[in-house]
């Protein structure tokens, strides 16, 4: 116990030393909450994986493929697609919006009141989401440590809370291509322990617990296999639509320019793709060895297999590696939630108290000033939604993110993705589309039950698990048909904008089909400063890791640290020795950004 807490200990205090060094690139709102937009392509790439990662992955995705299999993965392949589809099209076309915020953006292409709309109705989705990644945080906290749920919450959300407002974008992005770094050479190592431990990916499948009707490929507790699938489509078009909107666009923001973008998009995607065969495979490891984690955790009730990777971590793996994972998890959660704070402030900040309450008039340093408290004000409220979270003990974390994400997320992403298409809307369909999704949501969430949708398709009463599937596609198709469908015939009723509105309409979509460039002097300056910063950072801490070695463990144990720690380094030596030598020593102004 004692081991942990000092590694997690050790693990914060590096983590305070990035935010101070990189404290002196932070003196703007631009720079507070999107770097800048000076930011390399690695750095953005590693930052858009980890907001689609926290601790929920850990916890609640964990669980689901600890009692379900495969099926879970449904949901980052369907994240890898979104983020390909990135790559493709959309990560250029973000960053070429030109934009501190995403509302900016909204501004520009649908007017001044969908600017304060969309403010408002943006930030209960992600201060919601980033109460349902704390609560998973703090779940695996109070699994390693003993403490009590809520003091739990409390302390790892004020933890959080301080590292990411102090920090600014900077500071955020830096650490988060550090924790992409470490988590993947963690869990990668426990992956490849739980295969060799479980006699191979084969054994592991062909041992997973199935109930009759059930597979390892579709899961448990399932009396309709075309549910599965329904759900899983489904899952791919929500999840394209998340990754591909203006909302979500802040991602790509930070990147210097539409290349970097694109190319941050591309390391997203691999990530994400190979990840998937790599995080769960300790949770399926120790269903198929028949572990029942009620009895291991039965205070946890129906929550039991939420714990299902931190049981594997503490009884397969080397002493340390505990500490190590959550100190990673911690991180990661910090990374996440950082668009329940930093981005949320940036929105609050730049398209309300600037335009809003101070009319323009507010200076630069009293922005950021604002910023910092704004953003307290909402960490303060993630750790209430995180509690109360925690207090819906019969709701598990995976289906908590599902609807979420379904009745909350999802038809706010509709206007947000469709009018990058579709021109000739009137103003109103933003705010009006909005309503719809409101109106549908709530008919899915709280009228229509699963004795309804049995008796109209003639289905036997369905499980638990079908319903919750079914809840979540019969959401998603209705906001497609009907919420996406009102924002399209809006346009039966569209009329010439005036001039002013023309304008910026008209300079959305230039905005976008503009390539932007970033090649100067002091860019390529700037570029050897991050890599020189964090490439020797991230070597220490890779060093940090191999001392770990001298813990005392078997002769496997103290390997499993050194190629933990030699990965690590080897990363951080690469981006050192990427620095360009030959940048001239002279000044020049800054491209576009």
């Amino acid at each position: 116990m004692e081991l942990n807490t000092l590694i997690v200990g050790i693990y914060f205090l590096f983590l305070i030393a990035i935010g101070w060094m990189f404290r002196t690139f932070t003196s703007t709102t631009s720079d507070y909450f999107r770097g800048g937009g000076n930011m390399l392509w690695w750095m953005v790439g590693a930052t858009a994986f980890m907001t689609q990662f926290s601790a929920w992955t850990f916890t609640g995705a964990a669980g689901k493929a600890y009692s379900d299999g495969f099926s879970v993965t449904m949901i980052f392949l369907a994240n890898a697609f979104g983020y390909f589809m990135n790559y493709a099209y959309f990560a250029p076309k973000f960053r070429q919006l030109r934009v501190v915020t995403v509302i900016e953006a909204i501004k520009m292409r649908f007017g001044t009141t969908n600017e304060q709309v969309f403010t408002w109705s943006s930030m209960p989705n992600s201060v919601v989401s980033a109460g349902v990644w704390l609560n998973a945080l703090a779940i695996i906290a109070s699994g390693i440590f003993g403490f009590d749920m809520t003091a739990t919450i409390w302390i790892t959300g004020l933890v959080v809370l301080a590292m990411s407002v102090t920090g600014g974008s900077w500071a955020v992005i830096a650490s988060d291509f550090m924790q992409m770094v470490i988590i993947m050479a963690v869990t990668i190592t426990c992956a490849v322990v739980a295969v060799v431990q479980g006699g191979g990916v084969g054994n592991i499948m062909s041992n997973f617990p199935v109930a009759d009707g059930g597979s390892f490929i579709a899961g448990n507790n399932l009396n309709y296999l075309s549910i599965f699938g329904i759900w899983a489509f489904v899952i791919f078009v929500k999840q394209f639509s998340i990754t591909n909107n203006m909302l979500n666009s802040y991602r790509y923001l930070a990147a210097k320019d539409s290349k970097n973008a694109k190319k941050a998009a591309l390391l997203a995607c691999v990530l994400m793709s190979g990840g998937v065969f790599v995080w769960f495979m300790p949770a399926w490891f120790i269903a198929s060895q028949g572990v029942d984690l009620a009895a291991s955790y039965p205070e946890a009730g129906s929550k039991a297999g939420d714990f299902a990777y931190l049981y594997f971590v503490q009884e397969y793996m080397p002493a340390g590696m505990v500490g190590l994972l959550v100190a990673a998890m911690f991180a990661a959660t910090m990374s996440s939630m950082d668009s329940g704070l930093n981005r949320n402030s940036g929105i609050f900040v730049k398209n309300f108290y600037e335009t809003v309450v101070r009319k323009g008039k507010a200076s630069e340093k009293e922005l950021v000033a604002v910023s910092k408290v704004t953003s307290a004000v909402f960490g303060i409220a993630i750790i209430l939604i995180a509690q109360f979270i925690n207090s819906l003990k019969g709701l598990s974390l995976f289906d908590t993110m599902m609807y979420v994400g379904a009745l909350i997320g999802f038809p706010m992403t509709i206007p947000a993705f469709l009018g990058f298409f579709i021109k000739k809307t009137p103003d109103w369909a933003g705010w009006g589309t909005l309503i719809v999704g409101g109106i549908v949501s709530y008919v899915v969430g709280f009228v229509i039950t699963a004795d309804m949708v049995s008796s109209v398709f003639g289905l036997e009463k369905l499980t638990s698990r079908e319903w919750a599937d079914v809840k979540v596609a019969i959401g998603l198709v209705a906001h497609i048909v009907l919420t996406g469908g009102f924002f399209i015939l809006s346009t039966m009723f569209y009329k010439p904008l005036n001039d002013k509105r023309q304008a910026d309409v008209d300079k959305f979509f230039e905005n976008l089909s503009t390539p932007l460039i970033a090649e100067s002097v002091q860019q390529k300056k700037l570029d050897n400063k991050q890599r020189q910063m964090l490439g020797k950072l991230i070597a220490v801490a890779g060093v940090g890791v191999m001392f770990m070695a001298l813990l005392s463990n078997p002769v496997w144990g103290r390997l499993v640290f050194i190629l933990c720690g030699a990965i690590i380094s080897g990363i951080g030596l690469l981006l050192v020795k990427a620095v360009d030598s030959n940048v001239e020593k002279v000044s020049a102004p800054v491209s576009e950004s």
